[in-house]
């Protein structure tokens, strides 16, 4: 199977799980890595490249956006879209070293959100006897934070939202994702501006062709079953793939 495939069906794959529940990057940076683009690189066009397919989730779920707790959509929206455009110039700015002795980190991180973050939420609930009630200000520098790493590197950031918000809110799982979808949407966008004009994302137009047609496949259909996809199995097949990703990195290292 030529590597052009094995790219188109990672975007298929990476935009269906950012579209049901995040961890789209722990597919598409490894294929491209694996196409022979850096990982600065790869970073970089896999953001591009999923960009459509977030847009097209987002539109899909477009009716069923639900506030952050008191938060201004808006404003959260402004919050994502600098914090994006910051992570995306941090890339760009720091050695590729850097990024290459951070990503395995940065895997792991984020594994371990996706893996432990509903107990922790829970445990924090009762705990308290009810949620914890984030201010609106709180909010909003947790979501700078999130978008700042969301450009950087991206991985697993749509889970980490929604872990936020639920610890800090007790939001609903499934009524958060269509706003961790427009979210992500806004920090890809921000970011996205910026890798087209300063960094070599369009060096392989072949292989972020393939990705960004597979993205936007995956992400208009996992948008549309995301009802439909049992959650312990969509978590599970998610878990899998970030572990899997993790160590594979490590190794590498």
């Amino acid at each position: 199977m030529s590597e052009t495939v094995l790219v188109l069906l990672a975007g298929v794959a990476a935009g269906a799980l950012n579209a049901i529940g995040g961890g789209g990057t722990f597919v598409a940076l490894p294929a491209l890595v694996a196409a022979g683009l850096s990982p600065v690189t790869a970073n970089a066009s896999s953001t591009v490249a999923l960009v459509p397919g977030s847009v097209a989730s987002a539109w899909v779920y477009r009716r069923d956006l639900a506030p952050v707790g008191d938060t201004s959509t808006r404003a959260l929206t402004a919050v994502s879209v600098i914090g994006g455009g910051l992570g995306a110039g941090l890339l760009l700015a720091l050695p590729a070293v850097s990024f290459d002795a951070a990503v395995p980190w940065l895997l792991a991180f984020a594994t371990v959100v996706l893996a432990f973050g509903r107990r922790v939420s829970r445990a924090v609930s009762e705990a308290r006897g009810h949620a914890v009630g984030m201010s609106p200000r709180a909010v909003l520098a947790g979501q700078f934070l999130l978008a700042v790493y969301g450009g950087y590197f991206g991985g697993a950031v749509g889970i980490m939202m929604l872990a936020v918000w639920s610890i800090g809110l007790g939001l609903d799982t499934s009524t958060g994702n269509p706003m961790r979808v427009a979210q992500i949407t806004a920090i890809y966008l921000s970011a996205t501006g910026l890798f087209l004009i300063a960094s070599d994302a369009l060096g392989a137009p072949r292989l972020l062709a393939a990705m960004l047609a597979g993205a936007v496949a995956g992400g208009v259909a996992g948008a549309r079953i995301a009802r439909r996809l049992p959650a312990w199995l969509l978590r599970g097949v998610i878990l899998t793939t970030a572990v899997t990703m993790t160590v594979l990195y490590f190794l590498r290292g």
